[in-house]
């Protein structure tokens, strides 16, 4: 018998996890460039979910190569916060082209999960407060629906409060 493959490598990786999992599609509008307000938008509205469970996940760049910062989509990145919870002296936003090189992703589809090379990465402590958070599956107009502490987990991820005041 075949064995059915993933859509996206952040999907192929929940399932060699055996990590319990809901793809939650919507519609990408190829006109959009703000990824995480259109997520809002319609997941939230549609699923009745709190935007701050949607979670985004940005690429930074790290004196010591790149990393990933993951924190709901309202919330703005302290780069210095996120810095220090990865434990270096400075973070400054990626260069969308490196990122998609590094992670194997386009821009507005990147996933915290099955990263072409896994990057050290800090997932907002706000995301414990839910039994699920929703982040990208690897593609425009997907999310993954898991609980945080999988999230955590499968990225080997800390946790720390990366949300800008």
């Amino acid at each position: 018998m075949p064995v059915a493959r993933a859509a996206t490598p952040a999907i192929a990786a929940l399932l060699a996890a055996g990590v319990p999992h809901t793809v939650v599609q919507y519609h990408h509008d190829p006109r959009s460039d703000s990824f995480g307000e259109e997520a809002v938008n319609q997941l939230a509205q549609a699923g009745g979910l709190s935007p701050d469970q949607i979670f985004k996940t940005l690429v930074v760049a790290l004196p010591t190569g790149l990393g990933v910062a993951v924190l709901p989509v309202p919330a703005k990145l302290s780069l210095k916060a996120a810095a220090a919870a990865l434990d270096v002296p400075k973070a400054t936003m990626a260069d969308p082209a490196a990122a998609q090189r590094s992670t194997g992703y386009v821009v507005g589809g990147i996933s915290p999960l099955g990263q072409r090379r896994p990057l050290p990465t800090v997932v907002d402590a706000s995301a414990l407060q839910w039994d699920r958070v929703l982040c990208s599956a690897g593609k425009r107009g997907w999310d993954v629906s898991l609980a945080p502490a999988d999230l955590i987990t499968l990225t080997n991820a800390v946790t720390a409060d990366i949300r800008a005041v």
